[in-house]
Order: C-alpha cells, then structure tokens, then sequence
C-alpha cells in the first residue's frame, strides 16, 4: 500500500498569514504545528506543503526572498523536530491561468508523481475555500483550520470542508482516530 500524505496550506495553517511575505524574520509558526507535524509523521502519514504565492507574480516579492522564507519556516520546523517531505509553490496571479495556482490540482499532481503517493487517499488541510475546493477536486479528505483566515472564512460560510477544526492539532487526533477504526488486513 502506498503511503499516504497530508497536503498543507502554508499562510494560515503552518505559518502566521503575512501579506506578501519578504522577510525571513517575519516568519512565525503557528503554535503547535511543529508537534501536528510530528505526529502526522508518527501516524505514517507524509507531509506536504502546497502555497499559493502570488507575490511573486505581482512583483512584490522576489523568488529569492520566497525561498529565504522557506529556508527560515524549514529551520524553525527543524529546530523542534519537525520536517516535511515536500514543498510546492506557485508563483503566478489569479489572472496567469496556471494549472498550479489553487484551486487547480498543478502543485498536487507534481507532488504525487515525484513522492508516488494518490492525493485521494490523503488530506488537504488549509485555512481558505480554495484549499478545501482544491482538496474536493483531487478527492482527498478535507480539513478547514480555523487558523490564519479560517475562522472568518467559516463564519462567512465557507465550510464545505469535510471537517472544520481549531488547528493543525485537531487534524492529527482526526486522522488517529479514523485510522484506528480501519480494520486490519
């Protein structure tokens, strides 16, 4: 059996929401992520971030300031054990027409064919309906956080999520719990 995956929003679900984020210093974890991380990886599950970064498209930020950003998000995890297998961007606006930006299935489909996994076997676990309607598209199980623009988004509306929860926490004692009901073959 293939492993399966949990794919990440990073603004608002992983990292405090920054507009147009430039500066590495400005990087700030949400609490508890690094732990969901860790215990997303101790369930077997693999990791994924996928990010909508428009700033780059607008001019705004450059590639090289998204991956000091990265860099800096990637260390933070590291430093309380946390990693991730994978991280995708997309760096085009709303008007580009990519089949990456969010909610287009482009960053998932490259995820999956370069880590072998099958995005409907898996999570999308984001803050905003794009994530939640990305995650539909591919048939993954959807999480909306109430982190980052969630909460707002949940109260205008905007829970077509499978589940609706406090945080990256609440996703891995879901996920624990629907593993343990699966009967073992």
């Amino acid at each position: 059996m293939k492993r399966r995956f949990v794919l990440l929003d990073r603004d608002g679900t992983v990292i405090a929401k920054r507009h147009y984020l430039a500066d590495p210093a400005g990087v700030e974890l949400i609490d508890g992520v690094a732990a969901a991380i860790r215990g997303l990886r101790d369930c077997g599950f693999g990791v994924v971030l996928i990010t909508n970064q428009s700033g780059i498209g607008r001019g705004y930020i450059t590639p090289e300031q998204y991956q000091r950003v990265h860099h800096r998000m990637i260390a933070l995890l590291a430093e309380q054990g946390a990693a991730v297998d994978g991280a995708y961007f997309c760096p085009h606006t709303p008007d580009d027409g990519c089949d990456c930006r969010k909610p287009r299935p482009g960053m998932i489909r490259r995820a999956a064919e370069q880590l072998g996994f099958d995005p409907s076997k898996g999570f999308l676990v984001g803050d905003n309906p794009c994530d939640v309607e990305l995650g539909k598209l591919v048939g993954a199980t959807t999480f909306l956080v109430r982190t980052g623009d969630g909460a707002a988004n949940e109260a205008a509306g905007y829970g077509e999520a499978d589940h609706i929860v406090d945080d990256l926490g609440a996703v891995v004692e879901r996920t624990k719990r629907a593993q343990s009901r699966k009967p073992r073959t």
